[in-house]
C-alpha cells in the first residue's frame, strides 16, 4: 500500500456511505480498563481528525455512554455531513442507584456504575437504544447501527431488532445497519437472512485467523455486503514489532506455540524492511469484502501510531511469501497480489 492508505476512501454497503480505511474504535476513550483523562479522550479524537479519520464508531456498552458523550463533544466542532458515526443496540441502558461508590470495572471500564446494561434485542428496545444514543452523541442521525454481540440472542434479533433497524433506515433515522460480533458463524446467518449492508468483523479476521473466508467472507462478497474488521491484533499479539512472553491473545496469556508463530511472522515482516503491527493493520484488505479497518486508541500517541501503520508500504512479496509458506491462506492475500 502506498503513504496514502490512511485516506483511502471505500464505499462501506449498498447505501451510498463511504469513508477512508482506517476508522477510529472508541472503547478506550470510554474508559476501558484504567481511566483516560477528558483532555487525554479529545486529545485522540482531533488526532484521528487530522490523520485523515472520517469514520467514529461507538456503542452504549463503552463505559455506559461515556464513549458516545466524549465523540459527541469533539465532533460538535465539524460539520455532520464530513464524517459517518457508527454505534449499537442490543444492551439498553438503564439508570441504577443501587451501587453506590462502585465502578463498572467488572464489564471493562472503569467508570462509575450509575447504569445496569438489560441485554434487549427488540424492536422496542432497539428504538429506544437509538433515541438515547442520539442524545447522548447529540446528533440527529447516525449513519450505522450495528446489533451488538447477539450470540445468545439471536432469533430476538432477528425478529425484533432487524426489522426495527430496516424501519429507521426507511424514515432516515439511520442510514445503514448491521451486526458486530466476535464470531463469523452468526454473522454469515444475518447476512443470509436480513438485509443488513455492513458488519463489524472483531478479532476473527487476522494474520493468525482466516476462518471467516469458509463462511462470511464469500457471503459477503455475494450479497454486497461490507466488512469492517476490528480486533486485527487479537487483543495485543500483533501489536509489537515482537512479541513478549506475556503478550495476550483474545485477552488471555498467549500460548507459546503461537508466540512462536508470531515471532515467525515479525520475521518475514522484518526482512521485507516491514513491521508486524503494519502487516496486521493492513492483512484483511486483502479480500475484497473487507472496506474498513476499526482501530481503537486512548490518546493522540496511539492514534498517531496507528495512522502510520498504514503509510507502511509493503510489499507484494511480503503477501506472496505468507501465502505460499502458509502463515496465511492464500485467498487472504489475492487483492494485493492482483493490486487491489
Amino acid at each position: 500500500m502506498n503513504g496514502e492508505a490512511n485516506v483511502k476512501v471505500k464505499a462501506i454497503g449498498r447505501n451510498g456511505i463511504s469513508a477512508p480505511i482506517l476508522s477510529f474504535g472508541s472503547a478506550p476513550i470510554g474508559n476501558l480498563l484504567r481511566e483516560v483523562s477528558e483532555s487525554e479522550a479529545q486529545g485522540a479524537i482531533a488526532a484521528a481528525w487530522e490523520s485523515g479519520v472520517r469514520y467514529f464508531d461507538a456503542a452504549p456498552h463503552y463505559g455506559l455512554g461515556l464513549a458516545e458523550r466524549r465523540l459527541g463533544q469533539a465532533l460538535s466542532n465539524f460539520s455532520r455531513s464530513e464524517y459517518l458515526l457508527s454505534t449499537k443496540v442490543g444492551r439498553l441502558l438503564e439508570p441504577t442507584s443501587d451501587f453506590p461508590g462502585e465502578t463498572d470495572l467488572a464489564d471493562g471500564f472503569m467508570v462509575p456504575k450509575n447504569f445496569i446494561r438489560n441485554y434487549d434485542y427488540s424492536g422496542d428496545a432497539t428504538k429506544r437504544s437509538i433515541e438515547a444514543s442520539l442524545k447522548r452523541i447529540d446528533t440527529d442521525y447516525i449513519d450505522i447501527v450495528y446489533v451488538h454481540d447477539s450470540d445468545n440472542h439471536y432469533e430476538q434479533a432477528l425478529n425484533g431488532a432487524f426489522p426495527a433497524l430496516s424501519k429507521l433506515r426507511d424514515e432516515g433515522v439511520i442510514k445503514s445497519f448491521g451486526a458486530g460480533m466476535n464470531q463469523s458463524k452468526m454473522l454469515a446467518e444475518f447476512v443470509k437472512h436480513t438485509d443488513l449492508d455492513v458488519v463489524m468483523l472483531a478479532g476473527r479476521y487476522t494474520l493468525l485467523e482466516q476462518g471467516p473466508l469458509d463462511d462470511l467472507l464469500p457471503l459477503a462478497l455475494e450479497k454486497n455486503v461490507s466488512i469492517v474488521a476490528a480486533g486485527v491484533f487479537n487483543s495485543g499479539l500483533l501489536s509489537k514489532n515482537r512479541p513478549t512472553s506475556d503478550s495476550t491473545y483474545d485477552y488471555a496469556k498467549a500460548p507459546a506455540e503461537l508466540i512462536a508463530r508470531v515471532n515467525q511472522l515479525a520475521d518475514i515482516c522484518e526482512s521485507h524492511g516491514t513491521t508486524l503491527p503494519a502487516v496486521a493493520a493492513q492483512f484483511p484488505l486483502g479480500h475484497q469484502a473487507v472496506a474498513n479497518i476499526c482501530l481503537g486508541a486512548r490518546n493522540r500517541e496511539q492514534v498517531l501510531r496507528n495512522a502510520k501503520l498504514f503509510e507502511e508500504d509493503i510489499s507484494v512479496e511480503l503477501w506472496r511469501e505468507l501465502g505460499s509458506k502458509g502463515l496465511v491462506r492464500p485467498e487472504s492475500v489475492a487483492g494485493f497480489l492482483q493490486g487491489g
